[in-house]
């Protein structure tokens, strides 16, 4: 069975949470509109460590078809007809890392604290598996403190800080947080949140 298919025999699937039904899924094409309301509502600083600027139709669409490419991973939480969460798993095109992906988790203000970024890792994770990747990075700003404890939870550490790397809109620079992960290391996490089972 191909890593594609054992991410269609998981996905999609309901779960709730917060007392809301989310829809878990694969990205598709289609998803260009929803994706870009999604991204207008997110405050700019959530947007900073990102590689590129999604709140731009063009750069949407190429996102979306690199998805359908099988260059990356790309997951969504969905309800209310409106995206609540997605995540990213892209693989390092670099010769000598080929072992790494680079994880992007995003959730919308209203759904923070209801375990949604969890519930994404997860998903991502499983996904990279599939893949047979062996680490997992993620970047973001030092003081995105919610993001970083989610991510701690789930056994990310920290690995490095780049000082002054990321410049907002205003101009203001910012240091950028790097927190890495052995993925067949997190199967043990996995068992222990009990997401083996929900995967099987």
């Amino acid at each position: 069975m191909s890593a594609g298919d054992e991410r269609a025999e998981r996905l999609p699937r309901e779960q709730t949470l917060a007392d809301k039904s989310v829809l878990l899924r694969l990205m598709t094409q289609s998803d260009q509109e929803p994706m870009l309301r999604f991204a207008s509502a997110l405050p700019d600083h959530d947007l900073l460590f990102l590689m590129r600027d999604i709140t731009q139709p063009a750069v949407i669409r190429k996102w979306l078809d690199e998805v359908q490419s099988g260059r990356m991973i790309g997951l969504v939480a969905e309800g209310n007809n409106r995206f609540l969460g997605t995540a990213t798993v892209i693989p390092s095109n670099e010769p000598w890392s080929t072992h790494v992906g680079e994880l992007r988790v995003l959730v919308s203000v209203d759904m923070r604290g209801t375990g949604l970024g969890t519930v994404l890792v997860q998903e991502a994770f499983a996904s990279a598996l599939d893949l047979g990747m062996e680490r997992l990075v993620v970047r973001m700003t030092p003081d995105q403190k919610g993001a970083i404890a989610v991510f701690e939870g789930l056994g990310f550490r920290p690995e490095g800080v780049l000082r002054d790397h990321v410049r907002d809109l205003r101009g203001k620079k910012h240091d950028l947080l790097v927190m890495g992960h052995d993925v067949r290391g997190f199967q043990a996490v996995l068992g222990a949140y009990g997401f083996t089972d929900a995967l099987s």
